[in-house]
């Protein structure tokens, strides 16, 4: 009789360069250990011009998955066999999942990650009730415009220190957008009832954020993609206005768990537990 197949365990991880900083190892080796399952996730150091031959590599060594994060989500884009349309629209993917027929399936949820740790914090959250405002037009934001207004959001404004990379996003976006001069940045937050710094300013080591607050209303929702350090100081004085914050970690964790589900076959909890892991 020929030998029983050895069946391996699923593997997948996070490809990048550099890939040592990330926090997606932790998050779902604590997912993989709480839930008893049989898989392996891993840093994935890959340059760019290896990028379509590791690709190819990855399904035939046993993964099922990967995320993808700098430099590499736009590229993905190019490589995979089937591109979801919000992945298209954001024009990055951060998920692939590997087939079974060999086929490479790229999605992008950083936009239901925003979206769902917003819902998870502030549930009673109302996204049409009045216009949102959105500091930054990289990537990130991109996912963050769509998803809000995917939302309701019913008038979105955002700027950006390079003002012609605010009009792409409107451009592509369409006429719900209004466009601001970095220099009337503060002016974009008045009546705003939702609030988001979509760039990297005010993380550790990086510059801060220097935006006058002074037209925010007490009760608007406040958010910072930034999660290190967690409380930044954006969110510190938006909270000292009567604001309600939102901080980043939490659009980390629920970005995850959709791929986790489809490589590992459970549906993680977002919870306190996942977040203490995730701060320690």
């Amino acid at each position: 009789m020929p030998a029983n197949p050895i069946i391996h365990a699923p593997l997948a991880g996070v490809i990048g360069m550099p890939i040592a900083y990330s926090q997606s190892p932790r998050l779902h080796g604590h997912w993989l250990s709480r839930y008893g399952l049989a898989g392996h996730y891993v840093p994935i150091p890959v340059m760019p011009e290896h990028l379509a031959e590791v690709l190819r590599v990855l399904p035939r060594a046993g993964f099922v998955g990967a995320n993808v994060t700098i430099p590499h989500k736009e590229a993905v884009l190019t490589l995979a066999d089937t591109v979801t349309d919000r992945a298209a629209l954001i024009g990055a993917a951060n998920t692939l999942i590997f087939r079974s027929d060999g086929k490479i399936h790229a999605d992008n949820t950083d936009g239901y990650g925003f979206i769902a740790n917003i819902r998870q914090k502030a549930p009673d959250w109302q996204p049409d009730a009045g216009p949102a405002a959105v500091i930054g037009a990289g990537g990130a934001a991109r996912a963050v415009v769509a998803s809000l207004l995917d939302s309701g959001v019913k008038e979105l404004r955002i700027s950006n220190r390079t003002r012609l990379r605010a009009e792409q996003i409107k451009a592509e976006f369409g006429a719900r957008l209004v466009v601001y001069d970095w220099a009337q940045v503060g002016n974009m937050l008045e009546g705003a009832t939702t609030v988001v710094n979509a760039t990297s300013l005010g993380m550790k080591g990086k510059q801060p954020l220097r935006v006058p607050m002074d037209a925010l209303s007490p009760g608007t929702l406040v958010t910072d993609l930034v999660y290190i350090p967690l409380m930044t100081p954006f969110l510190t004085e938006a909270e000292a206005r009567g604001c309600r914050i939102v901080d980043g970690l939490g659009m980390l964790l629920h970005q995850a768990a959709p791929g986790f589900e489809r490589w590992f076959g459970r549906r993680p909890d977002v919870d306190d537990e996942a977040r203490r892991i995730m701060l320690e």
